[in-house]
């Protein structure tokens, strides 16, 4: 990608203070874009704040359930590029309050959409699906063509996003396209109900790790670092209208149990702890993982780091901000 591309562009991230969304913050103010970032709770723990890049960004307060805050921030700052990343991305907490999750997942995203239209200068969005959109499937890994087909709150929030995009791009030609990712992970991730992130912190404190499924539920992941590049890819790849309408799986195509990345994480950390199985998990996906085939061929995307490389860096980031 080309550093100078986002120099001096007017940049709109929604979920700025997630993990993928401080990641993405930050390599956008380090390539030179003007962010506006909606932040909802502050959360002081997040990168965007452990490393003063919030300090260094334009912030408004708000939830993307208030359109008319997304029309305000939008037409006010004159904003090029979107990325709607503000969701409610926990199972477990969908299915205690799903209505909190469609009001989030589902009408955040309309509602970011319908500003979008609303506003002329907006030129790119760039909307983050979900590998979970797809549901349950027989026919694995799931490609781009795969139907969308969520059974369960999260799944189905994810799917009706999803459409919504493809509606608003069908309908009215919005600039929109699609981001079908695995299971992210990286340092900074404050969800430690997690596989990643929770394993890495209890065997820092010295403690078995928790597994809440079986161990045998098969998942895709990513690092967060390459997340980010494919966003930009993406985004970047949207000056083409032919992008318009498009949607894309980004993984590492490398489908592991929840039993091996556990395993995987351990050896890493040169643990001998053995993890406990809870075997609670309900309203989860059994197997599931992307084909990146598309990405690859279409984008010129190709992950910068490899799984073990990038549990490394998650592991350095755990130990470093748990010492201090």
């Amino acid at each position: 990608m080309v550093k100078t591309h986002w120099k001096n562009r007017n940049v709109f991230v929604t979920g700025a203070t997630g993990l993928l969304g401080s990641w993405l913050t930050r390599r956008l103010k380090d390539d030179g874009a003007n962010i506006v970032a909606l932040v909802r709770d502050w959360t002081p723990k997040s990168n965007l704040v452990l490393d003063e890049t919030i300090q260094q960004v334009t912030v408004v307060r708000g939830e993307v359930e208030d359109r008319a805050l997304l029309e305000r921030a939008l037409n006010e700052y004159e904003i090029e590029v979107v990325f709607h990343l503000a969701a409610q991305t926990i199972v477990g907490a969908a299915n205690r309050s799903p209505i909190g999750t469609f009001e989030t997942n589902i009408k955040g995203t309309w509602n970011i959409l319908e500003a979008c239209r609303q506003t002329r200068s907006v030129k790119r969005i760039v909307v983050a699906s979900s590998d979970k959109a797809y549901g349950d499937q027989k026919k694995l890994p799931y490609t781009e063509e795969t139907a969308l087909n969520g059974k369960h709150p999260y799944d189905v929030s994810k799917s009706c996003a999803d459409l919504l995009c493809h509606a608003y791009y069908k309908s009215y030609g919005l600039p929109v396209a699609i981001t079908r990712c695995g299971n992210f992970f990286g340092g900074g991730d404050l969800n430690l109900n997690r596989v990643v992130p929770g394993t890495i912190v209890s065997l820092l404190r010295g403690e078995r790790p928790v597994i809440r499924s079986n161990g045998k539920f098969i998942r895709d992941y990513i690092y967060v670092e390459d997340g980010v590049d494919a966003y930009l890819h993406l985004a970047e790849a949207l000056a083409d209208r032919k992008y318009h309408g498009e949607a894309f799986n980004f993984s590492y195509e490398k489908p592991l149990t929840v039993l091996q990345i556990v395993g995987l994480v351990s050896r890493l950390m040169e643990s001998p702890l053995k993890p406990r199985i809870l075997n609670q998990a309900t309203n989860e996906i059994i197997d599931q993982h992307l084909s990146s085939r598309k990405a690859k061929a279409v984008l010129g995307w190709k992950p910068l780091f490899n799984l073990e490389k990038g549990l490394l860096n998650t592991i350095e980031w755990y130990r470093t901000h748990f010492s201090n």
